[in-house]
């Protein structure tokens, strides 16, 4: 048998043809990202009405606006294996990159027993574990998707899900949510002053 006649005949038996723009992980990984998408987007709705502070509801809005447009993005290519309708772009956030450090005491925390008590900080926080989970499925999903434009749109999408996830970081330190503690100088020196450089080998 001749090795075209091989190759057709390979084709036949699994029921796919040798143009296809995806391989199976493909559409299960893809699956998942979207899922998780789908998930953001609807707890986003979800929180709207809870939130007081005009500032997260500013960020909510804009976080859900970009995340709408990488949805359909991704729909694009998932559906034709192409480049999209529109080309992925960066996510901006509007605050300084200022962090406050050090520990305050606060009030204890436990559950909340009715929905009344879920405030910006329960919300904010929400929204990180959003981030962090979606970021997660997107990389893990780039790693593995052999269909080169969607595996781009993923690995391209990592970094804005970093900056959506840091803008709230951001958010919640200013407001005492996130509270960043230090080590003591000395410490933070000793550990900063235990590595030294690598020789490195000219680069050709």
């Amino acid at each position: 048998m001749q090795p075209n006649e091989m190759q057709q005949r390979g084709s036949q038996m699994t029921g796919m043809t040798s143009d296809t723009s995806f391989g199976g992980h493909d559409i299960l990984d893809a699956h998942e990202v979207i899922g998780s998408m789908i998930d953001f987007l609807d707890h986003c709705k979800l929180y709207e009405s809870h939130i007081q502070d005009p500032q997260l509801k500013d960020i909510q809005q804009r976080q859900y606006n970009f995340l709408t447009g990488l949805y359909n993005t991704v729909i694009d290519t998932f559906q034709s294996g192409k480049d999209p309708s529109k080309a992925t772009h960066s996510y901006k956030m509007t605050q300084s990159n200022d962090v406050i450090y050090g520990m305050t005491q606060g009030q204890p925390k436990k559950p909340a027993q009715n929905v009344n008590e879920l405030d910006d900080e329960c919300i904010s926080s929400f929204m990180m574990g959003h981030t962090k989970a979606l970021a997660s499925s997107l990389t893990m999903a780039a790693f593995e998707v052999s269909n080169p434009v969607l595996r781009r749109i993923f690995a391209d999408s990592v970094p804005n899900l970093i900056e959506m996830g840091y803008e709230l970081f951001l958010y919640q330190n200013k407001n005492g949510y996130y509270q960043v503690p230090q080590l003591e100088s000395s410490h933070m020196s000793i550990l900063q002053q235990s590595y030294t450089h690598a020789s490195q080998p000219p680069l050709n």
